[in-house]
């Protein structure tokens, strides 16, 4: 048995993640073992989910992540837990594209069996909260659409308002979040801040779940249907320590999947954290990981430690493994221009300059490798996200992947180093994540004469 929920709403905005970090403060508050899940490719949700839980939450993406696959992850990361809650992506239909539920949160609760309950913003509303709520089940009637929570609610007797509504729809209530700036999370270009940053105030939001009816959703997550046994991922046993990986972590650089560093972790390496912010080298390792984040934010001191910048391209230059995701990119490029126009020096490990732009560019990815890379021979198909608010002023060659299904191509590919802003999920890719290991493993003990000599930091 595996209780579950997933926590959707009509559209963005509407408040999910407090009410679902709500849900897990309230029902941790109880003693309950709570396991957080973000649907969809987020990488900020995630972190006040896993705050209001105290323990990290994970991701699940029915695009990113084949069938067996993510149910594989799931009951991985539910086994242990008394309950687990789902946070949804964006409004409960919307995915890939607007004639299917493909890759949205409807398309999850059927691959998952979960019962779903809708979060809807009141806000200058009553009887239409019932009119949504109903047309929202009818739109979807093999969906589990248990009930209801309201969100960003004027006063207890507006609360009863919407509640009488509902009732004569026959939509369950399961309780309301107030208005309270409190248990709000600031937002930046790219959505949320990180928990790290901005913390929901926890005493406020576990107050706030008092008003939730948290046995009733309790009742409800424990009615989930029993998971067929997924198929064991790949390796089956974690294997040995292997290969050393210096892994980039700090304010400025976050964004990476905890099921896809476990991935790097059962297939035989040691991940080695440091800080490009802070740290004057890396780590002694076989290979280097620089995921994405916010250099932007960090501009002007990651350009400052010229030390580090230089350590990055000594390590580069020595023929290890090297691998930028978006951010990654950002900062092995020659130079980052920020959004006050100033520039400033990175890495210089790839010929790429990067100017921040007021307009998001997003989307899910299908790319095919247009050469030999850390990932595996020319020819690896890979799917992936890209949200970024940076671009280059010029293409990049030569490119890491060709698009599948037209002609762009994105990224840098050249020997050792593979630098794209398409995000992978490289538990959806074992191979690709074994072949990156071996590379690691190949370098791993063999420093001394990976070593170069830094160039001089400009």
């Amino acid at each position: 048995m595996t209780p579950r929920l997933i926590v959707a709403a009509p559209h963005s905005g509407a408040g999910k993640t407090t009410v679902t970090a709500a849900i897990l403060a309230g029902l941790r508050a109880h003693g309950l073992r709570v396991q957080p899940f973000k649907a969809g490719p987020d990488y900020l949700d995630p972190t006040h989910l896993g705050a209001a839980a105290g323990v990290a939450a994970r991701n699940l993406d029915s695009f990113l992540l084949p069938p067996g696959t993510l149910e594989a992850l799931f009951v991985r990361a539910a086994r242990g837990a008394d309950v687990s809650i789902i946070e949804g992506v964006m409004g409960l239909f919307d995915g890939r594209d607007p004639l299917s539920d493909d890759a949205s949160t409807a398309d999850l609760a059927r691959r998952l069996g979960v019962p779903v309950v809708l979060v809807l913003d009141v806000r200058g509303a009553a009887r239409s909260a019932a009119a949504m709520a109903l047309g929202f089940a009818r739109f979807a009637p093999d969906l589990n659409i248990a009930g209801v929570i309201l969100n960003r609610v004027g006063s207890e007797r507006h609360a009863r308002l919407c509640e009488a509504a509902l009732a004569q729809v026959g939509v369950r209530s399961f309780g309301f979040l107030p208005r309270d700036e409190r248990v709000g999370v600031p937002e930046r270009h790219m959505g949320l801040v990180l928990a790290g940053e901005a913390r929901i105030d926890h005493a406020a939001l576990t107050h706030a779940a008092q008003q939730l009816d948290l046995p009733g959703l309790l009742e409800v997550a424990r009615s989930s249907p029993p998971l067929p046994d997924p198929p064991a991922l790949l390796p089956r046993t974690p294997r040995p320590a292997r290969a050393c990986i210096a892994l980039a972590r700090d304010e400025a650089f976050n964004f990476y999947y905890p099921d896809a560093l476990d991935v790097l972790r059962d297939l035989g390496a040691e991940l080695i954290e440091f800080s490009p912010l802070r740290d004057g080298c890396v780590p002694d390792a076989g290979a280097l990981l620089i995921g994405g984040g916010y250099p932007e934010l960090h501009a002007a001191p990651l350009s400052a430690n010229t030390a580090m910048r230089a350590s990055v391209r000594s390590f580069a230059a020595s023929g290890r493994p090297v691998i930028a995701e978006c951010g990654g990119l950002m900062y092995l490029g020659e130079t980052l221009r920020d959004l006050g126009g100033r520039s400033h020096r990175m890495c210089g490990v790839i010929p790429a300059r990067t100017v921040m732009r007021q307009r998001p560019i997003l989307g899910y990815r299908e790319v095919v490798t247009r050469s030999q890379t850390p990932y595996g021979p020319a020819g690896t198909g890979l799917r992936g996200h890209e949200f970024h608010f940076s671009e280059l002023e010029t293409p990049l060659q030569p490119p890491a992947y060709g698009r599948v299904g037209g002609g762009e191509t994105e990224g840098y590919a050249a020997g050792n180093v593979l630098a794209s802003y398409v995000h992978l999920h490289l538990a959806a890719h074992p191979e690709a994540a074994e072949h990156f290991v071996e590379l690691a493993a190949r370098w791993t003990g063999r420093t001394q004469e990976a070593q170069g000599t830094p160039e001089a930091s400009p």
